[in-house]
Formats: C-alpha cells, sequence, structure tokens
C-alpha cells in the first residue's frame, strides 16, 4: 500500500509540473507538451495535480476537454483507489 501511495504522489507531482512547464513554453511560444501526455498522466493516477495545475498556473482554463475532462479523471482516480484499498 506505501508503494502505491509514493506512486500516487508522484504522478500527481509530475503533472503537476508538467502543467506548469507547458504554461511557461506557451508564454514563450516555444515546444509545448502535447495535450495527450497530460490527459496520460492525469487518467495514470495524476489527475489532482493536474487538476490544481490548471488552478495555480491558470492553464488550459479555457478548454472544454479539460474544465471537464480533469474533474472526470479525479473521480475516476478516486473510485481506483477506493478499489484497490478494498483489496489490500
Amino acid at each position: 500500500m506505501t508503494l502505491f501511495l509514493v506512486y500516487l504522489c508522484m504522478m500527481n507531482i509530475m503533472t503537476f509540473v508538467e502543467m506548469g512547464y507547458d504554461k511557461g513554453q506557451a508564454k514563450k511560444g516555444e515546444r509545448r507538451v502535447p495535450e495527450k501526455r497530460l490527459f496520460w498522466f492525469a487518467a495514470l493516477g495524476g489527475a489532482i495535480g493536474g487538476w490544481l495545475g490548471m488552478k495555480v498556473f491558470r492553464h488550459k482554463t479555457k478548454h472544454t476537454s479539460f474544465v471537464v475532462g480533469m474533474p472526470l479523471l479525479v473521480a475516476f482516480n478516486c473510485i481506483v483507489v477506493i478499489v484497490i484499498a478494498m483489496y489490500m
């Protein structure tokens, strides 16, 4: 269970950092982080980090796919955590 919690923390940190990096790249007009990667990181356990990144960096807040997708992925992540915790 400890390893699983470490994994979740790392995924959330990575997703948060990627959101911040992408925002910085957008401001500079340089190469961006693909949206697919941001969604994959969120789907693999980093949705809370992605959602916090949206709020903190004010990034992707006008994209409906992110405004709707991130909260849905947070709910999905929560369900997965509950199911895994029940069987551990």
